[in-house]
């Protein structure tokens, strides 16, 4: 069905309104969890939960580990806007529906988007619970989120993607994870369409092309917030070895979150550090 800019604009206005009547104050910061993270940060100052189902046109997730829920609170001094999981293209969405959350965040008001992911390691260098800083990334995902009729309303028909993950936010993210004691590499992120975990053929592919982690999400999300002039950093929490890095290498999406899972509080220390420098 083709795209259909009025529509789409008039779906994200009806969804702001609905946010900004229920939201107390502004939010300044959006922070997306990955697979298994969603629980991660805890509970909010002065929670306020707003399900998926009860904001008009929002997507709902399909996948396990996805709670599906945007969180409102104040954490370590900022107003955040928290959402737990996301929605993929690989479930059958548009890109629009993909990146309906990142373009909701901006028209309420948040400035600064945080997004985490659950990726595998190409870098061998990486191990199995490392964070990784998003440096930039590889679209291999075949589609992108401004394909179509462009939302003059919320950023340019060419958008330049240099710096497309904020090199300020990561000197912050770095002196935040000093300040807890946990170590933070730095990497080129992979999108693929997924559902299927990629062939070793396709991993040393990538790997050839730069690539030092793979996914399946992140780089539709970023496009539309850097289109709509959202700062943006993004942290991968490797889950697992990449087919063919290792021999023993056997991806499966119990061990992504299985690991998220060891690692939540980790994150949680390291993203309250960070919020505590913004």
């Amino acid at each position: 069905m083709p795209f259909d800019v009025q529509v789409e604009w008039a779906k994200l206005q009806e969804a702001a309104q609905h946010l900004r009547e229920r939201l107390p104050e502004t939010p300044r910061v959006g922070i997306v969890m990955g697979s298994g993270l969603s629980a991660a940060l805890g509970a909010l100052e002065d929670e306020l939960r707003l399900p998926w189902a009860e904001i008009p046109h929002f997507p709902r997730p399909t996948v396990a580990g996805h709670a599906g829920e945007l969180t409102y609170g104040r954490l370590e001094g900022q107003r955040v806007l928290l959402q737990k999981g996301r929605v993929h293209y690989y479930e059958g969405r548009s890109m629009p529906e993909v990146v309906f959350p990142v373009r909701l965040m901006k028209l309420v008001g948040v400035e600064i988007l945080i997004l985490t992911n659950a990726a595998g390691a190409i870098n061998e260098a990486f191990e199995v619970g490392d964070f990784v800083l998003i440096t930039d990334h590889l679209n291999a995902m075949g589609e992108s989120p401004l394909r179509g009729p462009n939302l003059d309303e919320l950023g340019p028909r060419f958008p330049n993607l240099n710096d497309a993950y904020s090199p300020r936010l990561r000197r912050l993210a770095h002196e935040a994870a000093r300040a807890v004691g946990l170590e933070l590499k730095e990497g080129i992120y992979v999108a693929t369409p997924g559902p299927m975990y990629e062939t070793p053929a396709e991993i040393q592919a990538y790997k050839r092309l730069g690539a030092d982690l793979v996914g399946m999400s992140t780089v539709p999300e970023t496009i539309a917030a850097r289109h709509c002039g959202l700062e943006v950093l993004g942290i991968s929490c490797v889950t697992n070895y990449a087919a063919g890095i290792k021999p023993e290498a056997r991806p499966t999406h119990e061990e992504v979150l299985e690991v998220t899972k060891r690692r939540e509080q980790d994150l949680a220390k390291l993203l309250r550090a960070l919020l505590a420098r913004l």
